[in-house]
């Protein structure tokens, strides 16, 4: 059988792209850290409640189909992140993997990941680095699990700091995503 030169130009097309996805598919999954082996329960800081260890205490009512709303309240809200950086801290693993057992419980339910930086740098690069430490989320969150139909990734850049001021406090806080239904 011969293929005309359009035929073959759609092939070649064709198997470049899925090269090029499953490229990216690949250095999605190896630029994760999330630890699949790593224990669930790992203290969280929780901007809201201030409880260092609350994802343990809501692990035990994870199993429970309908999950009360003190339940949920206790999940990880916030995941902070280095400068300059988009790669998910180890530390906030186990508050992932309580909050992908959350979601997994009714695939109805959704949450939103809003990535944010400190105030340094331009709007354009802000902008990406927060959709990058969002997509970062997801990709933790997808490996555990949840489907990617719950998950929406949005950027909001420098525009919503948690923290006035320009100290390296203020710019830790700032460097974030917060995970909202």
């Amino acid at each position: 059988m011969r293929f005309s030169a359009t035929q073959r130009s759609f092939t070649q097309r064709s198997v470049a792209r899925v090269s090029v996805l499953m490229a990216a598919l690949l250095l999605a999954a190896c630029g994760s850290s999330v630890d699949l082996n790593s224990a669930a329960g790992a203290p969280v800081d929780d901007r809201t409640t201030g409880a260092a260890g609350a994802v343990s205490a809501a692990g035990a009512n994870l199993n429970s189909s309908a999950i009360d709303d003190a339940a949920y309240n206790a999940l990880i809200k916030v995941v902070y992140f280095d400068f300059d950086s988009a790669q998910v801290r180890s530390e906030f693993n186990g508050g992932l993997e309580a909050k992908a057992k959350y979601l997994q419980g009714d695939r109805t339910r959704r949450v939103k990941l809003e990535g944010h930086t400190d105030e340094r740098g331009g709007s354009e690069y802000n902008l990406a680095l927060g959709q990058q430490r969002a997509e970062a989320v997801r990709r933790s969150l997808a490996v555990l699990g949840v489907s990617e139909s719950q998950m929406e990734a949005v950027s909001y850049g420098k525009e919503k700091l948690a923290s006035a001021g320009s100290d390296e406090t203020a710019h830790a806080a700032n460097r974030r995503v917060e995970l909202s239904r």
